[in-house]
């Protein structure tokens, strides 16, 4: 019980620096996050890797500007980093990165069912991170959840299993907004079978050397650790391919 405490204690520090960031950047619960700038951040650009031999997995990411790169290069964002990882650990893995900087959980649903329909082929997996924006303009915890939910219900309906990056409200928000935001995302998860990774920048929000100069989101360096940490679930998450 001690260590789950722990636990807790240290992700919701890690999201009181995360909003905490954002307002010092300017950012506000009525603002949105800017589109991303190409070229803001430098680095080297994660290394293609060819198509490992096997059977083709197709997976969709679909979240907000921590999964679109915002400020980072062409091939530098969390997807394409995941990517590279799966094809190195043999896993022959396509990711489709939907990501769309400034998406509110509320945006994510609009166009969830399009983004599904207009993909080669049903997905083997979707990776699912929103929330980020929801709490930066304090979004009710039950709109949020509502909508996280209906594009579990579309995954549900068309049978493609899900993983949930999470995020966390932090304490100055208040101990009931805390709690009920929180919880969205262990309840559904449990509900919906999803795999869930609890805090995206959990491990990199705070790390200066992580984080691109607005705090709010990583740079390269800092991709390449969330996508260590990820990675692993992504290819536990992912369903045996069907034999030939």
């Amino acid at each position: 019980m001690e260590i789950i405490i722990l636990q807790r204690k240290r992700l919701y520090a890690a999201a009181a620096l995360l909003v905490q960031a954002a307002l010092l950047a300017g950012c506000d619960r009525t603002v949105e996050i800017p589109a991303p700038v190409p070229t803001a951040v430098t680095g080297p650009i994660v290394t293609p890797v060819a198509a490992p031999k096997g059977p083709s997995r197709l997976i969709l990411a679909f979240g907000d500007s921590l999964y679109a790169g915002y400020g980072l290069d062409r091939g530098q964002s969390l997807p394409d980093a995941i990517q590279a990882r799966l094809r190195q650990g043999g896993v022959n893995a396509t990711i489709v990165n939907a990501g769309v900087s400034g998406d509110t959980s509320a945006a994510g649903r609009q166009r969830f069912v399009f983004a599904l329909d207009n993909l080669p082929r049903k997905p083997d997996l979707v990776l699912i991170g929103l929330g980020g924006n929801d709490v930066l303009r304090q979004i009710a915890p039950a709109e949020t959840r509502a909508n996280m939910t209906a594009m579990l219900e579309e995954l549900r309906r068309r049978n493609i299993p899900v993983m949930l990056t999470g995020m966390m409200a932090p304490p100055n928000l208040g101990v009931d907004y805390t709690k009920q935001f929180n919880d969205i995302w262990t309840d559904l998860a449990a509900k919906y079978q999803a795999t869930l990774y609890p805090f995206i920048l959990d491990g990199v929000i705070g790390n200066a050397g992580l984080m691109q100069a607005d705090r709010v989101h990583p740079n390269p360096k800092g991709v390449a650790k969330i996508a260590d940490r990820i990675t692993p679930m992504v290819t536990s998450a992912l369903p045996t391919p069907p034999s030939s």
